[in-house]
């Protein structure tokens, strides 16, 4: 029996099994199976002949990643041309794109690569048409635009972003609160600083016998889940933001336009005439969390031209020497700071300082 028989088969045991409390310790062994199988899936064994995925491994460059996801023919290719003037083959028929094509755009003195990724089928986390390839891929990447055809988003929507969780990505959530830490003996001690309202004991340990995990501290500083306890104890998952790329809106009326622009983290564009890049690059930027810094040279103006760019988590003085040049932190005495993370301007601070976008930074050398 193939792993994906299994997969469908523990599917369908849930769905027949009614949901109340005498069953959710059942549901919960069943859900931990599930995500096994699953890892199983995403990790093939390399007996197997199928070779890399070759056209899919590509360098990363710049200082976000976006991927595009999403159904063959949804208009990925064109908006990658459009956006970074590369060519990627358009067609009107399906799977024009076969590997990943890569693309850098410029935006706000940053260099941002663009994957576009060949298009996803209902079956993918199964290993149907390049899916495992392709969501492996889309795992690298600082942010995801979901693709869609405004003219049936929702209905797509639904069914990549299930693809994507059988594959441990998470869209647009955070990590859950939970404390979980293995031990030699002692069996499970369970603690919870929140109401529970989702689990209790007897359900964590039907869990976690799945896993044979017989000892172990675990604490819940959230209202967790069956699922979320199985995203900690796999240990996996992703989370990354993603933004839903309503595709082809001059199909559409404006009426439906008002409509469909209500949805979460959506932008309407259209790609073959350009319409509304300008909204989807701000929304990118906005999403990806990057904060641009500028360089003063001792005694001349700041330097607006070329900023330094940092993720958020990484915007402290420390990483702005070292993505400048890792031997600045060897002399550095202090720094002056102009913007709106400085009390006053300027303000003398040392290396753990956080920067705030569009500072101006002065580095000063030990003599």
């Amino acid at each position: 029996m193939t792993t994906v028989d299994k997969i469908k088969e523990i599917e369908a045991e849930m769905a027949r099994t009614q949901k109340n409390k005498a069953t959710s310790q059942h549901l919960g062994g069943l859900k931990a199976k599930l995500a096994k199988l699953r890892r199983e899936l995403l990790t093939p064994t390399s007996a197997g002949g199928g070779g890399p995925g070759l056209g899919f491994d590509v360098a990363k460059t710049g200082v976000g990643r976006i991927g595009f996801v999403g159904f063959p023919s949804v208009g990925k290719s064109t908006l990658m041309s459009k956006l970074t003037g590369t060519h990627s083959e358009v067609a009107a028929y399906e799977f024009t794109t076969l590997t990943t094509v890569p693309g850098v755009v410029q935006y706000n003195g940053a260099k941002l690569q663009i994957l576009d990724l060949p298009g996803i089928i209902e079956g993918a986390k199964d290993g149907k048409g390049r899916g495992r390839q392709v969501i492996a891929v889309a795992r690298t990447c600082s942010l995801i635009f979901l693709v869609l055809d405004v003219l049936k988003p929702l209905g797509d929507k639904k069914i990549i972003e299930k693809e994507l969780e059988g594959f441990g990505i998470r869209l647009n959530q955070k990590p859950p609160n939970i404390y979980f830490k293995k031990k030699e003996k002692g069996g499970i001690s369970m603690t919870n600083t929140v109401p529970l309202t989702h689990l209790d004991l007897d359900e964590v340990k039907a869990v976690l016998s799945e896993y044979k995990i017989h000892n172990a501290d675990i604490s819940f500083k959230c209202d967790a889940t069956v699922d979320e306890l199985i995203d900690v104890i796999e240990g996996n998952r992703v989370y990354m933001p993603c933004l839903y790329v309503l595709n082809k809106i001059d199909q559409i009326s404006i009426e439906e336009l008002d409509l469909v622009s209500k949805i979460p983290h959506a932008v309407p564009i259209c790609a073959h005439h350009e319409w509304n890049f300008d909204e989807l690059l701000a929304k990118a930027w906005e999403y990806l969390d990057l904060a641009r810094i500028y360089t003063k040279p001792k005694g001349q103006l700041p330097d607006y031209s070329s900023p330094v760019v940092l993720r958020r988590e990484t915007a402290t003085i420390e990483g702005f020497c070292n993505n400048i040049h890792k031997a600045i932190l060897r002399e550095f005495k202090y720094a002056l700071v102009w913007g709106s993370s400085a009390k006053h301007n300027p303000q003398k601070v040392g290396k753990e300082h956080v920067l705030a976008d569009e500072d101006v930074v002065q580095i000063i050398k030990k003599v």
